[in-house]
């Protein structure tokens, strides 16, 4: 009996038999964001560690010479999943037969611009990248939008793209939820992991509303509700709701520039979970298109809901009970993205 022959058997098998490379995008390939999520996708992190990628980067003309050199650290770390690194400025190089689309670009807010100047320059971008995908990817893919406005850079994607279902377009707001997780651990003593099922409502704005009612924390061994084992309300309504919405502000604040590293964990987070499927029994936040709902959020939103996920579709969570403070604070959110919905609507025809 030959262990060499079987070893070479083996070998021969796993090539024969290994899944074809999936083409994932990234869009504002060059920014920091960018670079602190290329790695793990291409490394296996996020859509498998026997996935082959084909890594599509695309950015804008000016920042091409950085992300030449993007393409230059991706081939030195010898990733065996990663096949090839297209680095491109044209939509329909970088948007041409997707399976999944990243889109991290977007126009910031500059000093001295009014919000709906902001709207206006995102609506033109997404407007564009939207026909891109309606033109050039499968209508299969699963489109996750992180550039803000985000919630409304999505709406506005996937109205562009008609024939691709609105149900695979969401936006990010798994970074908030990952920040509402934490923050309860941290006042309870207990490893982020002991804690499931908050829920962050609405648009990933300063009016988000991030909930523990319905949370679940394994306190040194014990299952408890969120509230019990905070043990403070006036902590988990006050402060807990804004240090969850102004902590993207706090860490600019503190380190001069934006959340990358854990923007990134939460895109990987988010595009694996849309990947492989939620824990039975745990939901999570991300911002999906709001009609039909059972939670009397207005129709035509990207909203932010809990969802489980099973077989690359999201089911909202119903049935939760909602008290008076909760929907006030929904209703809040809520408001504030049909007036940006309604605003870039007036551009979308411009």
């Amino acid at each position: 009996f030959d262990l060499t022959d079987l070893f070479r058997k083996s070998t021969c098998d796993c090539v024969l038999f290994q899944a074809e490379p999936i083409r994932v995008l990234v869009t504002g390939a060059a920014g920091q964001i960018a670079y602190s999520l290329l790695y793990s996708i291409a490394k296996g992190d996020v859509f498998g560690k026997d996935q082959p990628i084909i890594l599509v980067l695309l950015d804008i003309t000016p920042m091409l010479p950085v992300l030449d050199g993007v393409v230059m650290e991706l081939q030195d770390c010898a990733l065996p999943l990663l096949r090839e690194v297209i680095p491109t400025d044209k939509v329909e190089v970088g948007f041409k037969d997707l399976d999944a689309a990243i889109l991290v670009g977007s126009m910031p807010r500059k000093e001295g611009m009014e919000r709906k100047d902001l709207l206006k320059a995102n609506v033109a971008i997404f407007k564009t990248q939207g026909e891109a995908l309606e033109k050039n990817a499968k209508k299969t893919v699963k489109v996750l939008v992180v550039g803000n406005p985000a919630n409304t850079n999505c709406l506005i994607a996937s109205k562009s793209a008609p024939s691709i279902p609105k149900e695979n377009f969401s936006c990010l707001t798994r970074l908030d939820h990952n920040r509402a997780r934490s923050q309860v651990a941290i006042r309870v003593g207990v490893p982020s992991d002991s804690v499931k099922n908050v829920i962050i409502w609405g648009n990933h704005s300063s009016t988000q509303y991030p909930d523990v009612h319905h949370a679940i924390v394994n306190n040194h061994g014990k299952e408890m509700s969120g509230f019990d084992a905070v043990n403070d309300e006036s902590w988990l309504k006050g402060d807990f709701i804004s240090t969850v919405q102004q902590r993207g502000a706090a860490v600019i604040k503190a380190r001069k520039l934006s959340s990358a590293m854990s923007a990134a964990k939460a895109i990987c987070d988010h595009m694996r979970d849309i990947w492989f499927g939620t824990p039975d029994g745990e939901w999570v936040s991300m911002g999906i298109y709001s009609t039909g709902n059972s939670y009397g959020v207005p129709n035509d939103l990207m909203y932010s809901f809990p969802v489980m996920i099973k077989n690359k579709t999201w089911k909202v969570v119903d049935g939760l009970a909602i008290n008076d403070f909760s929907r006030g604070k929904m209703d809040g959110t809520a408001a504030e993205l049909v007036e940006e919905r309604d605003t870039a609507l007036t551009f979308l025809g411009a």
